[in-house]
């Protein structure tokens, strides 16, 4: 029997939310583990752990879907856009989306989408009574053993230590890597990155930006809430007002007014 996939519903409309709950309740192997009205009840819902998928809106209040979904943890739940709006759709898988079903949602659909997911899951361990060598956890070490990355160019492969990357940024749908041997448009998603470099120094701090911390030299706030990030080689990378949170607790700074909210 397959684990049930626990489900998170994102909607601003409660019409949408429960024809999506209805059909849920119908598939098997599937639950409704909470329903969130706009993208910052989306993150404070995955914060709170015990979520496998999001069915996500393009627009709601506040945060859009496609802000949301840039927001979210480094390999948190996977993401299904559900939404009447086609032409987001390409920008919904360049960053990491599972599917993308329009609305109306139909029952067959979302069990396809559904079973996506599963396809990316790991498959399930073995019963306990199986002797098999322990698995370990998934670690950096996953990453390629040579200590360079290499980031597909226009002009080629570019060999790169992930310590000379002081961030990278997308722009007009094309991701530009920083680094202290010159800057090179890339392929690469910011997703992917994300995934290749050191998480430790790496981190989201907007939907279109990836920093390391290590080179930042000063964070000065914004009105927003968020801080503009100073690099030691004079950039600028805007952080989101969520990421800033993070950024304080990381660094062990005390709460600012906006977090107590």
């Amino acid at each position: 029997m397959r684990e049930p996939l626990r489900v998170l519903i994102a909607d601003d409309e409660l019409l949408a939310r429960k024809r999506l709950s209805r059909l849920l309740a119908a598939l098997p192997d599937v639950s409704v583990c909470g329903e969130a009205v706009d993208g910052d009840a989306v993150l404070a819902r995955v914060r709170e752990g015990g979520v496998d998928v999001v069915l996500l809106d393009i627009h709601m209040p506040g945060l859009s879907g496609l802000d949301a979904m840039g927001l979210l943890p480094q390999g948190g739940p996977h993401v299904i856009f559900c939404t009447a709006h086609a032409e987001h759709a390409v920008n919904a898988f360049e960053h990491g989306a599972v599917d993308y079903v329009l609305k109306p949602v139909e029952a067959a659909r979302l069990q396809k989408a559904l079973e996506r997911v599963r396809a990316r899951q790991p498959a399930v361990a073995p019963p306990a009574k199986a002797k098999v060598l322990p698995v370990p956890p998934p670690v950096s070490t996953e990453r390629p053993a040579f200590a360079r990355l290499p980031i597909p160019t226009r002009q080629g492969l570019v060999l790169v230590s992930p310590d000379a990357i002081s961030h990278a940024s997308l722009e007009d749908e094309l991701v530009t890597v920083f680094t202290a041997q010159g800057d090179f448009l890339t392929d690469f998603t910011l997703n992917e990155l994300a995934d290749k470099l050191p998480a430790e120094h790496f981190h989201r701090v907007h939907r279109r930006a990836l920093l390391n911390l290590s080179h930042v030299t000063r964070l000065e706030p914004l009105e927003t809430g968020g801080y503009l990030a100073r690099t030691a080689r004079g950039h600028s990378v805007e952080v989101s007002r969520q990421s800033a949170r993070d950024l304080r607790r990381l660094l062990g700074l005390r709460k600012g007014a906006e977090d107590e909210g």
